[in-house]
């Protein structure tokens, strides 16, 4: 679709306790070819020096910054996000995590993509702990608009393993019609599979974003996984009933002009 103006994008960025890393991921975004209408920071309980951080820079970031905060209680991503987009004033989501440095045309490969009624997956390069791109990612680095068009535009079988919650986006209306994230799902894991699930048996198309939109992951430990197989199961569960809604998500953060 031909983007217009008027259409808001929200750069929804997910942030837990590391200010280095999110420090280069927002000097990413200050360099972006196309600004987006605003940047939402969804932070999952990150220490004084992060709310420092991100008070000094919104004072001269070129659009809006947006801190959205609540109490470490552990790995709450679900919650956090819900709250976070509750408060977005964009018609569209573009997601990303706070350890993914966004190449310069990250915003505008993801606007030339984007079409009513579908959700757009990209991809990701992973650096190592040297900061070198592993071998096996050069090729996610390389940006063609023909190529691009031609993935975008071609019809392709949905895989859960496309799917990754640092370079995903969508249309509020279309999340806010499913009630957002899952917050029975917390730990790591899932999360954003079974939302994306609930969108597709709500009628919401896949688009993947290939040769573009380009993210590098910045190299960091593994998470725990101790909630993995609990989260696969309530995954397993929405899948198995077509869910296209879940109990207790973004609702409970809207007012009525939110749904609007």
């Amino acid at each position: 679709m031909k983007y217009e103006q008027k259409i808001k994008i929200t750069l929804l960025i997910s942030t837990y306790n590391w200010v280095e890393a999110l420090k280069r991921v927002l000097e990413g975004v200050r360099k972006q070819t196309i600004l987006p209408h605003e940047v939402v920071i969804a932070d999952d309980g990150s220490g004084e020096d992060t709310r420092e951080y991100i008070n000094l820079v919104k004072n001269n970031f070129p659009i809006p910054i947006k801190h959205v905060w609540h109490e470490d209680k552990g790995f709450r991503r679900t919650v956090i996000l819900n709250k976070a987009i509750a408060q977005a004033d964009g018609d569209y989501i573009i997601e990303m995590d706070g350890d993914v440095i966004p190449e310069r045309h990250f915003i505008q490969d993801h606007i030339e993509v984007m079409r009513p009624g579908y959700y757009i997956c990209g991809s990701r390069v992973m650096l190592d702990a040297n900061g070198k791109v592993k071998p096996s990612h050069y090729l996610n680095l390389f940006r063609c608009k023909a190529l691009r068009q031609y993935i975008a535009n071609k019809k392709t079988q949905f895989s859960t393993r496309h799917i990754r919650g640092c370079n995903l986006a969508f249309w509020r209306k279309d999340f806010i019609a499913v009630n957002g994230y899952n917050e029975s799902i917390t730990g790591w894991g899932h999360e954003d599979h079974e939302l994306i699930f609930r969108m597709m048996f709500n009628g919401v198309k896949e688009c993947r974003l290939k040769f573009g939109g380009v993210i590098r992951h910045i190299y960091h430990g593994e998470p725990s996984k101790a909630h993995k197989q609990i989260n696969n199961d309530i995954q397993n569960d929405t899948v198995r009933n077509r869910s296209t809604w879940c109990e207790k998500g973004i609702s409970q953060y809207l007012s009525s002009q939110s749904l609007d």
